[in-house]
């Protein structure tokens, strides 16, 4: 996006450190209005804190961010009414009923009384909660309590949600169903930050964040990154593919490999010169049947490709 006001997030060199920790280390992000934009990386890589940032609940240690329009941490009261946030962990209040914590998130919003009921019965058919209205909160299935997690996040109808890690705790069933409404939500004009360790999650995002240990290490789409990983990912069909796995780790132009069920998915840099006879002819060497071939790059190879660090080579487990 070229036109600024387009954008619903603008950080430059947003940092947070904690004592000698650095947990997000000079972020830089554009967020486009009315699309899911992903933060994929493992725990600890910094999603959590850079979210917590940019809504307001933690001061930066360096940098800027500009959120909807306001500069954060310094207007974030303003900014409150106009964003959703969803925690990682259920942190809606376990001895009310579903009915009760959305009265109370109304309360907190003041939303307005004329339109309050309306807006809970809306929510409680749109999010499949009306059978539960009078049910605790606490006593509900993972999948319940994430429907009325975000009912509760959108009750104000945000401009901006942010989302950290919200399938965690789920079946895939309630995380294919969950992500049908984020995408009924980015439809409609809802600006959507999600941050995830599920590559299949990473996938269904529009534009896409890739950060370990506090850096963005990537950033694109889905498929923009697929094709830009810098590395030939070569399929292995092994008779013994721990074996060849061990064997492949020992090749110095061998950066990942990787072993999925009978498959071993190899990383070898474009640069080196054609990778797959230098994979094929290293297990025909050693007398192992292999079938080789190159394939296209999934996310999973594009993390394992960005989060590599120079001249790192990745060993088996």
């Amino acid at each position: 996006m070229d036109n600024a006001a387009e954008l619903v997030i603008q950080a430059r060199n947003l940092t947070k450190r904690f004592g000698q920790l650095t947990a997000v280390d000079h972020l830089d992000l554009n967020v486009p209005r009315s699309i899911i934009y992903g933060f994929l990386g493992p725990n600890g890589s910094g999603k959590t804190t850079a979210i917590r940032m940019l809504c307001g609940l933690l001061t930066p240690s360096e940098g800027s961010a500009n959120v909807l329009g306001f500069d954060v941490p310094g207007d974030a009261n303003p900014l409150k009414s106009r964003i959703g946030y969803m925690t990682q962990k259920f942190s809606l209040y376990g001895d009310l009923t579903v009915l009760e914590n959305l009265r109370f998130i109304a309360d907190v919003y003041s939303y307005p009384r004329a339109e309050r009921k309306s807006r809970i019965d809306d929510l409680l058919d749109r999010y499949d909660l009306g059978k539960q209205m009078k049910q605790l909160a606490g006593t509900m299935s993972g999948g319940q309590k994430q429907r009325l997690a975000l009912a509760c996040a959108v009750l104000n109808k945000p401009e901006l949600l942010l989302l950290d890690e919200p399938t965690s705790a789920v079946d895939p069933k309630s995380r294919r169903d969950f992500w049908a409404k984020l995408f009924a939500l980015a439809d409609a004009g809802t600006t959507i930050l999600v941050s995830t360790h599920y590559m299949d999650e990473a996938e269904r995002c529009h534009r896409l964040a890739i950060l370990d240990h506090g850096r963005k290490v990537a950033d694109g789409s889905p498929a923009e990154l697929q094709a830009s990983t810098g590395m030939s990912v070569i399929e292995v069909l092994a008779d013994s593919p721990w074996a060849a796995q061990n064997e492949l780790n020992t090749m110095p132009e061998v950066k990942s490999v990787t072993q999925l069920g009978i498959r071993l998915r190899v990383l070898v840099p474009e640069s080196a010169t054609d990778p797959l006879s230098l994979v094929s002819g290293k297990l025909s060497a050693l007398g192992m049947n292999a079938e080789c071939s190159i394939v296209a790059a999934s996310l999973e190879d594009v993390f394992v490709a960005v989060t590599l660090k120079d001249g790192d080579q990745e060993q088996a487990a």
